[in-house]
């Protein structure tokens, strides 16, 4: 015959013996007589509070007891004597691993916190900030021993904390529904207030901002999407030059496939209209020197940050954004481009990427910025008479295209026909748009000075 480890009484366990972090031990006794006497409170706390925060194991299991027994009774109260039976159930059939509150416990706790339940929300809030605090020493903890690690890598081991302290506060999903009636009035005034810059990033073009987009908006994932050699990576620079040179907006450009030198030699050539050969070559002529003299200020006040390193993946990126958003103003991130991006691991390759462009998503609306990936399509287009690409031509396309608010895909007829009558224009398919129209945009290629342009303006 067994018997059960012996239990101090609630009142005999003082609040110190409660490890890690501040004591909530009176909170936690009171939250579980509270949902005793008032069982509705546990729909109430729940956008708020997770039960998963009680750290006494006993008061979080009276908690379970009262939210299982109220699925079947619409009485106002549930008695100690129902809370036992329900957890006397679960310890008979070894679906509850603790030793729960006696009986006679259970009817103290009843009749001795049951008045408090009125300031139930504080203490909820008290047993969450020390779940928070409990939190904070694991990871301190865990980065104690990743720093004294033979194998301690800055780059993942430092962004991985990061990842995890930022993630300690966020409440995914932990929103609260709005009244339409209380929306209704920020819609009509939107509807006669035409985008500025402060809530809307310029792309540079006049018909893709004027009758397609309207530009970039905060908490968006922009695809645009190429074969190779066709002039994504140039496309992305001259959106990033848009909104930094031309507008001063604070923008980061992720390259993982051009080094600093090569992008800094795009910008200016774009800028100064100097070919981008007699800069590799080292043959610009003064005239050309004159113009990146004169333009040269600009491009150096511009808050334009490059960084050309060699792996990227969620982790990493997310720390870089969040401390340049609180230091910088942050406000658009380019990445060139997706299928070189280190991504989470999964059972398979189209289950990665479904990871990552998730993971870009949520990153844009969490950081209210936007989010521009450069990505490659498949051989879909040059199998096609027209050769003008699809959105289901992107690789792994399902998971980009579903997270995506805007795809561009952009065509040359003269990189398939050296011969076509569209030499030298690209254009700028808008194939997907969440929030408007789609429809082609058709501009100049100037690739020569690593730049598309208006047709106007050419």
């Amino acid at each position: 015959m067994t018997t059960d480890m012996w239990q101090p009484p609630v009142e005999d366990m003082a609040p110190d013996t409660m490890p890690g972090g501040p004591s909530v031990f009176e909170d936690e006794r009171i939250i579980a007589a509270s949902v005793m006497a008032r069982p509705d409170l546990i729909d109430e706390l729940a956008a708020e509070f997770d039960p998963a925060d009680i750290q006494d194991d006993r008061y979080r299991w009276v908690w379970n007891a009262v939210d299982e027994i109220r699925q079947n009774l619409t009485d106002d109260e549930i008695r100690w004597q129902a809370v036992n039976r329900q957890l006397q159930a679960w310890k008979a059939t070894g679906y509850l691993p603790i030793v729960p509150l006696a009986l006679d416990q259970l009817a103290r706790l009843y009749d001795e916190a049951r008045p408090s339940y009125g300031a139930a929300a504080w203490h909820a809030q008290q047993i969450t900030k020390a779940s928070v605090a409990r939190r904070c020493l694991a990871l301190s903890a865990d980065m104690k021993l990743r720093a004294q690690s033979a194998g301690f890598n800055p780059d993942v081991d430092i962004a991985a904390a990061q990842d995890a302290l930022d993630s300690l506060t966020r409440q995914d999903g932990a929103s609260t529904p709005s009244l339409v009636g209380d929306l209704i009035g920020g819609a009509l005034e939107r509807a006669i207030t035409p985008p500025t810059n402060e809530n809307r990033i310029p792309t540079g073009f006049m018909d893709l901002d004027g009758t397609l987009t309207g530009g970039f908006a905060p908490g968006q994932l922009v695809v645009i999407a190429a074969r190779p050699a066709i002039g994504k990576s140039t496309l992305g620079l001259g959106l990033a030059r848009a909104a930094a040179i031309k507008h001063g907006i604070p923008t980061l450009f992720e390259s993982l496939e051009m080094g600093d030198e090569e992008m800094t030699n795009s910008i200016l050539a774009a800028e100064a209209r100097i070919g981008l050969h007699h800069i590799k070559q080292g043959t610009v002529d003064d005239e050309g020197m004159a113009r990146a003299a004169r333009i040269t200020p600009k491009i150096t006040a511009a808050p334009l940050y490059l960084n050309d390193s060699s792996s990227l993946s969620l982790p990493i990126l997310r720390g870089r954004v969040r401390h340049m958003i609180r230091t910088l103003g942050l406000r658009i991130v380019f990445i060139d481009y997706l299928q070189l991006m280190d991504a989470p691991k999964a059972e398979n390759r189209q289950a990665e990427v479904s990871k990552l462009t998730r993971g870009l998503k949520l990153m844009a609306k969490e950081f209210g910025i936007a989010i521009v990936i450069l990505a490659q399509l498949n051989r879909g287009p040059e199998q096609r008479q027209d050769k003008k690409p699809m959105v289901s031509d992107l690789r792994e396309s399902g998971a980009i295209e579903q997270d995506a608010d805007i795809v561009i895909l952009l065509h040359r007829e003269d990189a398939y026909d050296k011969e076509s009558a569209r030499a030298g224009e690209a254009d700028f398919i808008v194939g997907k748009h969440r929030a408007g129209p789609t429809g082609t945009i058709t501009t100049a290629a100037a690739l020569h000075y690593a730049s598309f342009l208006d047709m106007a303006a050419s």
